[in-house]
C-alpha cells in the first residue's frame, strides 16, 4: 500500500512535469492550472491503473497449487468508470494442493481457502466439503472427528450445486 501511495505521488510528479515542459514548448501560454490539473489527473490515473492490476498482480503471485476460485466485482458511483468496467475488489483462492480425502468418507474433502480483499489481510480458514450433498462447513473454531474421522460437530451450509468452489474441490 506505502508503495502505490509513492507511485501515485510520482506519476502525479511526472504528469505536472510534462505539462510544465508544454507549457515551455507553447511559450508559456498554457494557463496557469494546467500544472495542478495535470497532477491531479496523473495521480486519478494511477489510482484506477493499481485498483484494475490489483487483483492480476496478486493472483500472479499465489504459490503452486493455489488456484483462484471466485472473483467479486465491484461497481460504485463514486467511481463512475467501474459502472462501464467493473473491478476485483474481492477473491477466493482455494489450496488444491494440499486438499485432503477421508478413504472413509471419499465424497468429502478438506481444504484451506484464503480470502484476498483489496485494503483488508489476508484470511486463511479450514472447509470441508460434502461433493455428494452440496454443502460445506466451515472449520475455523477447530473441529471434533470421529473414530472413522467423520466430523461430528460440523455446521453444514448448503451450496449450489455449481458453486464454483465447491466444483474446485469437488473436480480438483
Amino acid at each position: 500500500m506505502f508503495l502505490e501511495l509513492i507511485a501515485t505521488i510520482f506519476a502525479g510528479i511526472a504528469c505536472a512535469g510534462v505539462a510544465m515542459v508544454l507549457n515551455l514548448i507553447v511559450g508559456r501560454r498554457l494557463p496557469k492550472w494546467i500544472l495542478p490539473v495535470a497532477a491531479g489527473l496523473g495521480m486519478l490515473g494511477m489510482t484506477i491503473t493499481n485498483e484494475y492490476t490489483w487483483f492480476d498482480r496478486t493472483a500472479a503471485q499465489l504459490p503452486e497449487g493455489v488456484t483462484v476460485a471466485m472473483q467479486v466485482e465491484e461497481q460504485g458511483w463514486l467511481r463512475p468508470w467501474t459502472l462501464l468496467w467493473p473491478y476485483t475488489k474481492r477473491f477466493v483462492a482455494v489450496d488444491i494442493a494440499t486438499a485432503r480425502r477421508n478413504e472413509n468418507l471419499p465424497d468429502q474433502r478438506l481444504a484451506d481457502l484464503y480470502f484476498f480483499g483489496r485494503w483488508s489481510p489476508v484470511n486463511q480458514a479450514p472447509m470441508l466439503f460434502d461433493c455428494a450433498g452440496a454443502r460445506s462447513a466451515l472449520l475455523i473454531d477447530g473441529a471434533e472427528f470421529a473414530a472413522d474421522g467423520a466430523v461430528t460437530d460440523a455446521g453444514w451450509q448448503a451450496m449450489a450445486p455449481d458453486d464454483p468452489i465447491l466444483t474446485l474441490i469437488c473436480d480438483g
